[in-house]
């Protein structure tokens, strides 16, 4: 084989290791987004962690540069089964052992060091094949290394997690990773390596298919275990969207009546047997006023709207839903839909897929109420629906004498969290008056109700309000104090350059 040939294929197992290692690196980033939340921390520990670690395998590998093939080929086979199982190995440690922090930085030094060491053993091979000035070897190789980061950074989301999943889309790329790493480069350099050690390497790599070939037969029945290890009750459903994790669960309540839970991303979102209470207090007290026409930001689950459509003078709504599985599930999911009363089957409901800050850039009309019910703020792509600007953009929305609730989590248990979106809401231009409830599946739960006027507005019912099970004037009376404990806090207001995280793990409110 010429020169140029051979030159040609290294730098093709360079531009394909690279392409591996980025996706490992992006995976774990994904990785802990869904399971922890917070991408910007994940995403920070993961690239300061593999970035330094990079720095220590280069190191690492100045002695290994006289055998430069066999080292290079046990490399690329370590960093094949490492990366590859990665995401099975962290999914195992959260939900098994509660060890999943330790074990993001352990594996990510692991990965970023074993990546580190790729470059300066390619290079020593680059060289081997023909002498070449080192500033035009430096750039051969790394635009090979940066083209093939671009290739696998834009395979990642719209091919692997898609088409393969979290878990077997690592481990087909552990594969990939050890016959482009050990295969193309024994093979080029065979005459180098003695035969006994030729197949040692073989075996080696044959052995890492298997594993990874192996792992992944059996990664879906992991997956299921894994999961079902997060939650207490039995998994009806679960679906990975491009958005979110679904995750339905059903069990038998105390009462005897069953008790279907739906989770977003591992956060509870309503439990059948109590969420009367959250949707009754969260839409009638806002639909005391004029209600003709009414926007719902967030509620793909349907509960909210199927309290606003009990009243007959609601002429429409307009739904806002990021998600269109959610919407999905929603109408055709027999429990759910049943639960909602089919309420998106209503001819009143307008139902949109849209991200809810967007559209309301653009809006097409005027609202006399607005319901936002969102996921809580606890990721940056969420806490900008619980900022000044997004509140402000509401408003423009708001019909003369319209009012506007959101659900604000709870003053208890995340009292700063709480308080910082009143007053944001405040912040936009808003009245506000702030009231708390009792949901047993989450506890002392709060809310906003606000006007575009000079004026609190009242938490009342309207008169014409339909039966309702728990909600009426005495609770709502009640509902408006707060105690001692759960008194106003100083706290700072949520924007886009500023945004803040609700952490109920912590029981605070703090800085992305």
């Amino acid at each position: 084989m010429s020169a140029r040939a051979a030159r040609a294929l290294v730098l093709a197992a360079v531009f394909t290791c690279a392409a591996c290692g980025l996706v490992y690196e992006l995976a774990l980033v994904a990785l802990g987004s869904y399971l922890v939340g917070n991408s910007v921390t994940q995403a920070s520990i993961v690239l300061s962690v593999m970035v330094f670690a990079m720095g220590v395998g280069s190191l690492l590998a100045k002695p290994l540069q006289s055998r430069p093939v066999a080292a290079f080929a046990v490399i690329e086979g370590v960093l094949a089964l490492v990366g590859g199982l990665s995401v099975l190995v962290l999914y195992a440690a959260f939900a098994w052992l509660d060890l999943y922090v330790p074990a993001l930085v352990v594996v990510a030094f692991t990965v970023g060091a074993l990546i580190g060491a790729e470059i300066p053993l390619l290079m020593t091979l680059l060289q081997r094949i023909r002498r070449q000035d080192a500033g035009s070897a430096v750039a051969d190789l790394f635009a090979a290394d940066y083209v093939g980061a671009l290739i696998g950074g834009l395979a990642f989301p719209f091919v692997l997690l898609p088409v393969f999943g979290h878990i077997k889309g690592a481990l087909l790329v552990g594969a990939v990773n050890a016959v482009a790493g050990i295969a193309v480069v024994l093979w080029l350099f065979r005459r180098q390596v003695g035969r006994a050690a030729q197949a040692a390497l073989w075996t080696g790599m044959a052995a890492v298919l298997a594993v990874l070939g192996g792992t992944y037969a059996l990664a879906d029945g992991f997956e299921v275990s894994a999961r079902q290890a997060l939650y207490d009750a039995p998994i009806a459903l679960a679906e990975r969207t491009p958005y979110q994790e679904i995750v339905i669960t059903r069990k038998v309540a105390l009462s005897g009546r069953p008790d279907l839970r739906l989770f977003l991303n591992g956060d509870l979102q309503f439990s059948s047997v109590d969420e009367y209470r959250y949707h009754e207090s969260l839409v009638h007290p806002a639909l005391a006023g004029a209600r003709g026409r009414v926007l719902i930001l967030g509620g793909g689950d349907g509960l909210a709207l199927r309290e606003v459509l009990r009243y007959r003078d609601v002429s429409s709504v307009t739904l806002v839903e990021l998600d269109p599985e959610m919407l999905h599930l929603a109408r055709t999911y027999g429990e759910l839909a049943r639960l909602n009363g089919h309420s998106l089957d209503d001819r009143r409901v307008t139902a949109l897929n849209a991200d809810a800050f967007s559209w309301l850039r653009a809006p097409s009309q005027r609202f006399d109420s607005v319901i936002v019910d969102m996921p809580d703020p606890d990721d940056v792509s969420t806490a900008k629906l619980y900022s000044v600007e997004f509140y402000g953009l509401v408003k423009r929305v708001l019909a003369p004498g319209g009012r506007m609730v959101v659900q604000s989590g709870s003053p208890y248990f995340a009292p700063k969290s709480f308080w910082s979106i009143q007053k944001s809401i405040a912040a936009a231009g808003l009245a506000t008056t702030p009231y708390h409830v009792d949901v047993p599946s989450f506890g002392d739960w709060g809310y906003v109700l606000a006007s575009a006027g000079d004026d609190p507005p009242e938490p009342g019912l309207a008169r014409d309000v339909p039966p309702l099970r728990f909600l009426d004037t005495d609770v709502l009376r009640a509902a408006t104090v707060f105690g001692k404990d759960l008194r106003r806090r100083d706290v700072e207001v949520n924007t886009l350059v500023h945004p803040r995280l609700v952490d109920y793990e912590n029981e605070e409110w703090r800085d992305a």
